[in-house]
């Protein structure tokens, strides 16, 4: 615990699910497998994009950013969440925790811009199918990459140096087992103010656009299926854009949650907290390859492939 006067706590304490410390292992074993078909879902697909090259084109390029960050998402928050629940090991240091915060929130962010530039190819995909190649160069798709890297690390810079300014005299207990900015700065005593306002608008200069630009991209995408007079292709060109809508929805629901849950739920009970931590960081990344190897045929069609190729490699 830190002290009066201290600019910061020497540590913070992770928390697992307070009550059952002794089912700890078992829990570490399901949240292993979760982070198993994470890596092995994303590996999965990036492995047949890079191998096939047909599938060297935008929707495809862009489904690998966002493979490529929920990767980098689970490399953020494997080694805390393991070592609380395999060794029942709490202590991170301060310095720790900010780095950790600012990778998972930077993530956020260009996972949100990645959803947009998805939202982007589809629209241009259906509005304007003749002119695709011509705007989605991949020259383009490099430099959106690029701005969204930025972007994601520009708007989470100042957090850590806002939070090492606060003065930490409270119990420096997480309610996560990993580190995010509105857990660590409700641990001030001082005035945090700043960090509440510089927190809402880097969430509403990033999130906050790209879920209106995103809903802007469907509002246009409607109005143009709904003027194809046939209604067999109005269901083909909207059934491009059902994995999209569920990698929005698997990334938009737990945060909206968890800001939910911290802004107004101080009196909820800890495991409200702790289940919408786990939703916020494991479901994105366990969920969107599922949901597109489904989803998308010629991602599924190549998984089959190689499935079926796998035994016939082994025999001989």
């Amino acid at each position: 615990m830190a002290t009066n006067g201290s600019s910061k706590p020497l540590m913070f304490l992770l928390t697992g699910f307070p009550g059952l410390e002794n089912s700890h292992p078992w829990i570490a074993i399901s949240i292993s497998l979760m982070y198993l078909v994470a890596i092995c879902g994303n590996c999965t697909i990036l492995a047949i994009i890079q191998a096939e090259a047909s599938l060297h084109k935008p929707m495809y390029l862009f489904l690998a950013m966002l493979a490529v960050t929920d990767l980098c998402l689970v490399a953020t928050t494997l080694p805390t969440m393991l070592r609380l629940f395999w060794f029942n090991s709490r202590a991170v240091s301060f310095d720790a925790c900010a780095t950790q915060m600012f990778f998972i929130h930077s993530l956020s962010f260009m996972e949100s811009g990645t959803l947009v530039a998805m939202a982007f190819d589809r629209f241009v995909a259906i509005s304007n199918p003749l002119r695709y190649s011509l705007i989605l160069t991949n020259s383009r798709i490099a430099k959106t990459g690029l701005a969204m890297v930025f972007r994601g690390a520009f708007f989470t810079l100042p957090t850590p140096i806002l939070l090492r300014l606060l003065r930490y005299c409270r119990v420096n207990t997480l309610s996560h087992s990993f580190c995010v900015h509105q857990d660590m700065m409700k641990l001030a005593c001082s005035d945090r103010r700043v960090n509440i306002i510089y927190g809402l608008f880097a969430v509403l200069a990033t999130c906050g656009i790209d879920s209106l630009l995103i809903l802007l991209s469907y509002v246009i995408i409607v109005k143009t299926v709904f003027n194809i007079a046939s209604g067999e292709e109005r269901l083909r060109a909207l059934d491009t854009c059902v994995s999209h809508l569920c990698a929005v929805l698997i990334f938009y629901i737990p945060l909206i949650g968890l800001t939910i849950v911290h802004r107004f739920g101080e009196h909820a009970s800890p495991l409200v907290h702790i289940l919408m931590g786990f939703i916020y960081v494991l479901i994105p990344p366990m969920l969107n390859p599922i949901v597109y190897s489904i989803k998308i045929t010629q991602i599924r069609q190549r998984i089959l492939k190689r499935l079926q190729s796998s035994p016939a490699l082994c025999a001989r």
